[in-house]
């Protein structure tokens, strides 16, 4: 089965099992959905993601982080879809909740945040909202 949005399909899955109150979420394997939970888990939204090849399929499994009962991401939502890119310049990239939450962003350097993204000075294709 082909998704069309595989990256939106990833999302849905972790804002689906924080609804059920999930410790883990599985989902076919990428390199660029791992990039994004490596980014999620370096700004601790996630405990950890783990890579499994198991029968020929590459999963991920992503270890969902809770604070007292209700899950540290709040919303995370897509941005950048198939149908319609968005891309954003250095000087006018969003400042999530004023700050407070990330934007993911696929720049010409890697996947980064926002807030990395300034720094390094780059633009790109901003592909999600978490805070």
């Amino acid at each position: 089965m082909s998704l069309s949005d595989p990256i939106g399909d990833m999302l849905a899955r972790i804002k689906n099992a924080q609804m059920r109150n999930s410790k883990k979420v599985f989902m076919p394997s990428s390199k660029f959905k791992s990039k994004i939970a490596e980014v999620l888990k370096n700004e601790g939204y996630i405990i950890d993601y783990k890579i499994s090849n198991e029968e020929k399929k590459n999963t991920l499994e992503i270890s969902l982080k809770y604070n007292s009962g209700n899950p540290v991401i709040s919303t995370i939502e897509r941005v950048s879809k198939p149908g319609r890119r968005i891309f954003s310049s250095v000087e006018s990239l969003p400042k999530i909740n004023n700050g407070l939450g990330i934007a993911i962003i696929s720049t010409p350097k890697g996947v980064m945040t926002d807030i990395d993204a300034r720094k390094e000075k780059v633009g790109g294709e901003i592909i999600c909202k978490v805070f």
